[in-house]
Order: C-alpha cells, then sequence, then structure tokens
C-alpha cells in the first residue's frame, strides 16, 4: 500500500467522525493478515523462527533469566480466526514472549516522592508510547524490563504501553518481554489489532481482568522475522499520515466550530443593528447543513431559533396586526372572570420593577407582561393509599410519564387512573404540565388532544387563560432553562412564585401564529438535519470502507502489473 496513494484517496472522507480511528484499524487488521507489505519468498518461514524462539527460550530458562514456563499446546486450526501467507504460522503469546503478571507491593512500600523504582499499576498511568510514574516503590514484587510491552489485564483489559526503564508492575498490568524472534514492535501492532477480542476474554463482576494462563494462551499469526520488520516499518509510516490526517482533520474541525459558534453568538446578541442582523440571520439559516456537523451544534442551532422567537426576531412584524395589548385587555377580563367565580385566586406582579429585563426598544405591536398575566398555575395531588387503579375515568401522570410522548406529538400517555370523584382536581387539556423537581418539559395541547388529565404533587400546569396563546407560550417555556429558578437545596425544585413574575414579551396573536410556523418549519429542518446525520454514520462507515479496499485492490493490482 503506497501512502501518497492512500492520502490522495483517503483525504475524500477524512471529515467522517470515525474516519481516522478506522483507518488506523484497517492498517492493523491488513498488518495482521499479510495483506500490508509483500511476501518475500527468501525470506526463513515462520517455522524454522519458532524453533529458534523455543532454543532461545530452553537457554535462558537454564541460565536463570527467565523462569520456566508451562508448556502451551500447539495452535489446532480451528482455532485460528482468519487464513494467513503459507511463510505464516499461528503461534500464542506465551511462546513468542515471556509473559510476567504484575503484582502489587504492600501500600507502605509504595509512595509519590520518587524514591525507589517507578510503580505502575494499570491503564490509567499509559501515555501515548510510555507511562508516566504516578507512584514510586521501595520493595517491588514483579518487574518490568525496558522495552517491555506492558498490557492492562484488569478494568480495560487490552491497552499497551512500553516500559522506557526498569519499573515495578501493579496487578492490573502484565509484562510480555518478546524473544529472539519475534520484533517487539511487531508484537506490539498486533497486540493493538487483537485489543478487542483480548478485552472479550475478560472475566469478573467489579473489576472485568484476563488472567496468565488466558494471556499467555492467545493465539496471534507470525510471519517471518525479516517480513515483521517490513511490517513495522509500513505500518509507523501510515500511522505517521493518520497523524497528518487527524490533525488537518481537527483544524477544519476547530475552524468550523469558531465559525458556528460566531454565527449563532451574533443572532444571540441583545440588541444588533437591524439591518446587520438581518445579514447575519441569512447568512446562518442558508449554511445550516455547513454550520451543523455534530449533534451539539443542532441543539444549538435549535435554542438559537428558540432565542429569535421569543425576541420578535425570526418573522417581520406587520403593523396591521392587532396590538397585543388589545388582547390582552381580552386576557384580563377572562381571568377578572375566574377570580370572581373562585376558579384562581388573584394573581398580581409589577412589570414596571422588571423593566430592566427588557430590551428598551419592544417589537412594533408587542407588549411587555409577566407569566400571572395570561396563565394560571396549580399543581397537583397526592393520592391517597389505593386511589391510584389499573383501569379508570381519568389518566393519573407521574413525572416519569411526561418522557411518554406518543409520536412526539405532544400526546402524554399513562398506565394509571384515577375515579370521577377526582374530577375536581382534573389538569384540563390545553396546559403545559412540567416536574417541580427535575426533569423535562412535556405539553397536553388540546390541539393534540382532547383528555384531561390528573397529576400527581411532584408536577404543576399552566394553564393560559387564552387557549390560543398555548403554543407560542410552549415556544416561550422552552426558550430558557427552567431550572435556573431552583429555590431548593439538594433537589431542585420550583414553585409558583418563581415563576409567575417571569417577564415575557408577548406578540399580537397574527405573529405568534406566523412565529410558531416558521419555528416548526426550521424545527423541522434541524430534525431532517439530526437523520441525515444519524444515517450518515452507517453510510459513511460504508464509505470509508470501500475507499480503504478500493486503495488496497488498486495496489494489488499495480502491484501484478509490475
Amino acid at each position: 500500500m503506497n501512502a501518497e496513494q492512500l492520502l490522495t484517496h483517503f483525504d475524500r472522507i477524512a471529515d467522517a467522525p470515525d474516519a481516522i480511528p478506522r483507518l488506523r484499524r484497517f492498517i492493523l487488521e491488513l498488518a495482521v493478515r499479510g495483506k500490508l507489505v509483500e511476501q518475500d519468498p527468501n525470506d526463513e518461514p515462520a517455522s524454522e523462527l519458532l524453533k529458534r524462539i523455543a532454543a532461545e527460550k530452553r537457554r535462558l530458562v537454564e541460565a536463570g533469566e527467565i523462569k520456566k514456563q508451562n508448556d502451551l499446546p500447539l495452535v489446532a486450526t480451528c482455532e485460528a480466526p482468519f487464513s494467513v501467507p503459507d511463510t505464516w504460522e499461528w503461534t500464542r503469546i506465551g511462546s513468542a514472549a515471556y509473559v510476567e503478571m504484575g503484582q502489587s507491593p504492600p501500600s507502605e512500600h509504595y509512595n509519590r516522592t520518587g524514591y525507589g523504582i517507578p510503580f505502575f499499576q494499570g491503564k490509567a498511568d499509559f501515555g501515548k508510547r510510555y507511562p508516566t510514574a504516578r507512584y514510586w516503590c521501595t520493595q517491588p514484587k514483579k518487574y518490568a524490563a525496558p522495552g517491555d510491552i506492558l498490557i492492562s489485564v484488569r478494568a480495560p483489559v487490552g491497552p499497551t504501553n512500553i516500559a522506557s526503564e526498569i519499573c515495578c508492575i501493579g496487578r492490573g498490568l502484565a509484562a510480555l518481554r518478546s524473544h529472539q524472534g519475534t520484533d517487539r514492535d511487531y508484537l506490539l501492532r498486533c497486540l493493538e489489532s487483537f485489543e478487542l477480542v483480548l478485552a472479550a476474554l475478560g472475566f469478573g463482576t467489579t473489576f472485568v481482568a484476563i488472567n496468565k494462563n488466558q494471556l499467555a494462551s492467545f493465539v496471534i499469526p507470525l510471519p517471518p522475522l525479516a517480513e515483521q520488520h517490513r511490517i513495522v516499518a509500513k505500518v509507523d509510516e501510515l500511522m505517521v499520515l493518520c497523524d497528518r490526517l487527524e490533525t488537518a482533520r481537527k483544524e477544519r474541525e476547530a475552524t468550523r466550530d469558531r465559525l458556528a459558534t460566531a454565527s449563532l453568538a451574533r443572532l444571540n446578541a441583545p440588541d444588533p443593528d437591524s439591518a446587520v442582523f438581518q445579514n447575519h440571520a441569512a447568512f446562518a439559516l442558508n449554511n445550516l447543513t455547513p454550520l451543523t456537523t455534530r449533534p451539539d451544534q443542532i441543539k444549538a442551532l435549535r435554542q438559537t431559533i428558540l432565542n429569535l422567537a421569543v425576541r420578535g426576531k425570526l418573522v417581520e412584524q406587520d403593523p396591521e396586526d392587532e396590538p397585543a395589548g388589545e388582547m390582552l385587555k381580552r386576557i384580563a377580563a377572562e381571568k377578572g372572570r375566574l377570580v370572581k367565580m373562585g376558579k384562581m385566586r388573584d394573581t398580581k406582579s409589577t412589570v414596571e420593577a422588571l423593566n430592566e429585563k427588557f430590551p428598551p426598544r419592544l417589537p412594533l405591536n408587542w407588549d411587555a407582561i409577566t407569566i400571572s398575566q395570561i396563565a394560571h398555575l396549580r399543581s397537583g395531588i397526592a393520592l391517597n393509599h389505593g386511589e391510584e387503579q389499573d383501569t379508570g375515568d381519568i389518566p393519573y401522570l407521574k413525572v416519569a410519564d411526561l418522557s411518554l410522548v406518543e409520536n412526539d406529538k405532544g400526546i402524554l400517555t399513562s398506565s394509571r387512573f384515577v375515579g370521577r370523584d377526582r374530577k375536581d382536581d382534573v389538569i384540563e387539556s390545553g396546559s403545559i404540565v412540567f416536574p417541580k423537581r427535575g426533569g423535562a418539559i412535556a405539553t397536553n395541547r388540546k390541539r393534540r388532544t382532547h383528555v384531561n388529565v390528573v397529576c400527581d404533587s411532584n408536577i404543576m400546569a399552566m394553564k393560559p387563560f387564552a387557549h390560543e396563546t398555548l403554543p407560542f407560550l410552549e415556544l416561550w417555556f422552552n426558550s430558557f432553562d427552567l431550572w435556573k429558578l431552583n429555590s431548593g437545596t439538594s433537589v431542585p425544585q420550583i414553585n409558583n412564585k418563581d415563576i409567575y413574575p417571569l417577564p415575557i414579551l408577548l406578540p399580537p396573536l397574527a405573529e405568534q401564529h406566523r412565529i410558531v410556523a416558521k419555528v416548526d418549519e426550521l424545527m423541522a429542518v434541524c430534525d431532517r438535519l439530526e437523520t441525515s446525520l444519524a444515517a450518515g454514520e452507517e453510510t459513511r462507515g460504508r464509505l470509508v470502507e470501500a475507499v480503504l479496499r478500493e486503495v488496497l485492490e488498486s495496489d494489488r493490482n499495480r502491484r501484478s502489473a509490475s
């Protein structure tokens, strides 16, 4: 495989989020399957290499340089997970390398002051290639020598590093010392390729781990020694290429992030110049796709859309619209009627005291009010023992039910009910219901369902005096973080007194309809973008695989032609 050729092809899809990791895995897969470099018929076969390794192991044991380890069975044909070139052999890690399992010394024998030799306990000590010492040990139990492969054998299983000096290893690690005839870096790349397979061997409930027998018995493909060297050189070359691709991708992603952040920040500015704002809005709305390449960016875009909507920046004002003040007169009359009938207590909030929370200039025909002027709040109830039923006349909602929304249309469902004797506690359809203690907002709109409900005491309901204002009120409700109103301590909670004084800018009813329609339109675009991103993951995966296979195949054809 030619690095420049791979770069030419792979650059087409390098922006896919998982492209570089997939490329790295693919390179390692090719390496251990004998498909990364050419085989040389003049190389000494791996079968002869294994004989020399076995002789070297016997010599080391007799010289007392290593302990004798249990004999390992030959690899059966059925154990080989894939085929390898004829000059290769399947062997076991314990045959290709000396395996030393770690053992932690007593705590009184290690320290943080640098006294003794470095003590590594597990993956937490690993760096990109070499571990970094956090502890030192004065009376080690088990050692790793400089150049040994350190492999994590306990939570998680599989990651590797290389010991840069003599060190003590704890029970979370094992040291692999390759025998002559096994290229240490080839063994390292082999372990990286099989990392997920090794991890799958882990057992245990509290900490997943593998034991010495599992590690030593694990089968790996062994090429001729000369080919091992060629494989390591080619893998190193291609991993440097991956580093370059990854750096370039991060730079492009950072540039896109800055562009998206700056664009949304300009739209969210408190009082931008009208003409400048229109230019910013046109740019952002016309470039939604390139500005939103990740789910978190789409989430920020949704929030920006809501912010624009409730500030009067999403649609144009129409001077012919009936001013919001006229609608407020009718709402005030309805509120007075309900108070007079005893269906609610009067609630008053002084808008003048909140002037500093409103912009100095309101959109045309809009009015600055508080929630107390347009909606009524009431809390749910706590049922008596035995009142909750599997069947009944009125659905009974708990906080957990607020996430059970049928087809994302705002229709709340529940499997619990109460009887007709609770009709005075009914929350009418067309209310916004939300948890008083943690959770997310959900709606029970009349235009979505005609079912009235009873809610438990952890739920609050907001019912607008004029049902026509419900869609805009819900939109406003979702435009800010409800839980910043938290009046609790350990458990976040909100009450009527937190919500009634909240300031809200109310548009004319006709403009409310236009705003809601525009928000629905833009949220549908966001939905499509999210769907596209999700579907694109699988598509990009297939495309990455196809490009990699294409590069491999073209390289094969090139070599055949030569």
